[in-house]
């Protein structure tokens, strides 16, 4: 019990929680935005596969890490912009829409990738050591000795906190989510939010799999976000839907997902320990599967409800 506490609470499992949580993170954190507007994103997995491999062969090409790290936003906002157009305007059904989006996002990225497959990416987000902070015992190498990503990630935290709850569009956000209906009558574009918040959601998987594939294990290979985007869709409803929440469940799951390899070690049996990550994802989506539930949660009233204006009154 001794040795697994240890293992547990050792810096560089805390360490190694906040790296593999940050792409979880970033991923959430759109995912927070799109469903507040009333939309279900099941297609993160596939724009966070084609942020990864975009970024991958960005940086392969150029050099460019940052620019790799943009054009991978761009992809996966031009999916989320499909997923917006066919849910949105078309009011497809959501759940359909976003699993279409998935597939096309993984076979895509299978074909785009197969040249860089065991190909060294050239360059490396590496960590950044803050000056004295970083060398003082403890502290410093668990709070500043990360890359530029994961403090980016948690700037956006904070922004996107007060966004949501602060500010003019984050109540048209919120409203648009809840009754938009209502909001429609108050004189809120109603697609025009939808579209933005999607969009949004969509270049935010395509960041958090660019941190994959060039700063969290610099490489591609296919497949390579293997679940990721559906633990993001998971960690949006245990989130609660509010962006500092989905701060801590991302670092904590990132740490369920460091503990994979680490409590091999000591003899805890890896089959089980690869079913955590997804174990955790099931008995989230399954809790929030009742209404009731969903409403004890705090649920936007009007995820998932296409909105037509002729209805409204």
């Amino acid at each position: 019990m001794r040795e697994f506490l240890l293992t547990v609470f050792s810096l560089s499992t805390l360490q190694g929680a906040v790296r593999a949580g940050t792409p979880l993170l970033l991923g959430t954190l759109g995912e927070v935005y799109a469903e507040r507007s009333g939309v279900l994103n099941l297609g993160v997995e596939g724009m966070m596969i084609m942020g990864s491999v975009t970024a991958f062969g960005v940086a392969y090409t150029t050099g460019n890490i940052w620019l790799a790290i943009l054009l991978a936003a761009l992809a996966g906002g031009l999916l989320a912009l499909i997923h917006a157009f066919t849910s949105i305007t078309l009011r497809v059904n959501q759940v359909v829409s976003g699993l279409a989006i998935t597939m096309l996002g993984l076979g895509v990225s299978g074909i785009l990738g197969k040249r860089y497959i065991g190909q060294p990416p050239g360059v490396r987000l590496g960590a950044i050591n803050i000056p004295v902070l970083s060398d003082l015992p403890i502290i410093g190498p668990l709070f500043f000795r990360y890359d530029p990503m994961v403090y980016i990630s948690i700037l956006l935290v904070v922004v996107l906190w007060f966004v949501l709850y602060r500010t003019r569009w984050g109540l048209s956000l919120r409203s648009v989510g809840e009754s938009p209906a209502t909001a429609d009558a108050l004189g809120v574009n109603v697609v025009r939010v939808r579209y933005l918040a999607v969009f949004f959601g969509g270049m935010m998987a395509g960041v958090g799999g660019a941190y994959l594939s060039v700063v969290y294990a610099p490489a591609w290979i296919e497949g390579m976000t293997a679940g990721a985007g559906w633990i993001v869709i998971a960690l949006t409803i245990f989130a609660m839907w509010d962006p500092v929440r989905a701060l801590l469940g991302a670092y904590l799951f990132g740490g369920v997902r460091v503990l994979q390899y680490r409590l091999q070690d000591l003899g805890v049996s890896p089959p089980l320990l690869n079913m955590l990550p997804f174990i955790f994802t099931i008995l989230v989506l399954w809790m929030s599967a009742g209404e009731a539930m969903r409403k004890h949660i705090g649920a936007p009233a009007a995820l998932m409800q296409p909105y037509v204006r002729e209805e409204r009154g």
